[in-house]
């Protein structure tokens, strides 16, 4: 079967030698089989600089897909079923998305990054126009039509004190609504997490640039796992640190490699984006059960359904991803 057929059936599970790290759960019979959906293909082909598609984002219902792009507008919004972009909107209010993330309420979460694409990639031309508009360095909250509700951080404005950030990478909004957001992108930038309440008043941040625990190397992801625990992809560090709500340091798993993107199930099923794999593994424990290769994406989301959905920047695409169906053979 091509690589251009209706699907690429992906048989996802592997050795426990080969993916296993010390201390690690590994198991080789847990195959969780996928197939991408390649007739689910929202950006045109071949595409332009201005289809580098960062991330991607859905509420567990599933009912709309939300992904940014580098460019405006910088918000699309898509069918989940036919892969159409119905809607296009954020012109003018974004330098340099990163963060995508849509709450229970149907809310979508974007955080502008700011430091903008290495200049020999030619991405995002609109870039230095944002720039000088001093606009960058937040978090702001849209309804689903793209109306803003709620900017966090001094617009324009880099630091890393209680109302500023530099860089902020990812975001995510627990169950009571609180909202923590991943501060940081490597380099001059910050590398911490901080903690809001839901109408973004200042609560707390831990974390600064470093290797040991607590400290963060481009804190590039983050999500919130059943027990409530916040999962933080320090990608530079090649890890993901776990720690409670009020930033205690609990563990570190390494066996995900440098994650650039989290999305983790109800049932704590987590998918990984690293490099050109997905890994797929579990919350619970920090168990590796496979992979998905060929898959360059940063961004990662994935709804009730359990269909999955990946962006990828530099290849500039968009992949949908469905279960197997798993037909009894008796009948």
């Amino acid at each position: 079967m091509s690589y251009t057929s209706l699907s690429r059936l992906i048989a996802i599970g592997v050795t426990a030698a080969a993916l296993a790290m010390p201390g690690t759960a590994t198991s080789a019979s847990n195959k969780v089989p996928y197939h991408e959906v390649a007739s689910w293909a929202p950006i045109p082909v071949p595409a332009a600089p201005e289809w580098e598609m960062n991330r991607i984002a859905t509420n567990l219902k599933g009912a709309r897909i939300y992904a940014s792009r580098r460019a405006d507008p910088p918000i699309l919004e898509i069918d989940p079923a036919s892969g159409k972009i119905l809607k296009m909107w954020g012109e003018g209010m974004l330098v340099w998305p990163h963060g995508l993330y849509v709450d229970r309420d149907g809310f979508v979460w974007a955080t502008d990054g700011t430091i903008g694409s290495p200049p020999q990639l030619k991405l995002n031309p609109r870039s230095e126009l944002a720039l000088r508009a001093e606009r960058g360095q937040q978090v702001i909250k849209f309804t689903p039509d793209g109306r803003v509700v709620l900017t966090i951080g001094t617009k324009g404005v880099a630091g890393n004190g209680s109302d500023t950030f530099n860089a902020p990478s990812d975001v995510v909004v627990a169950p009571n609504g609180d909202v923590f957001v991943a501060d940081g992108h490597g380099g001059d930038t910050n590398g911490r997490v901080v903690k809001f309440s839901r109408d973004g008043k200042f609560i707390k941040a831990w974390g600064r640039p470093g290797a040991g625990p607590g400290e963060f190397n481009a804190p590039h992801a983050i999500a919130i796992d059943s027990r409530g625990r916040v999962l933080v992809g320090d990608r530079s560090n090649n890890r993901i640190q776990l720690f409670n709500q009020d930033g205690q340091f609990l563990e570190e798993w390494k066996q995900f490699g440098a994650p650039s993107g989290i999305a983790i199930m109800p049932d704590d099923t987590m998918f990984v984006t690293n490099a050109r794999r997905i890994v797929v593994g579990n919350a619970r424990d920090g168990s590796v059960t496979g992979y998905i290769d060929d898959v360059q994406a940063e961004g990662i989301t994935v709804d009730g359904h359990g269909n999955m959905y990946a962006s990828e920047v530099f290849k500039r695409a968009l992949k949908k991803f469905s279960r197997d169906v798993v037909r009894d053979s008796t009948k």
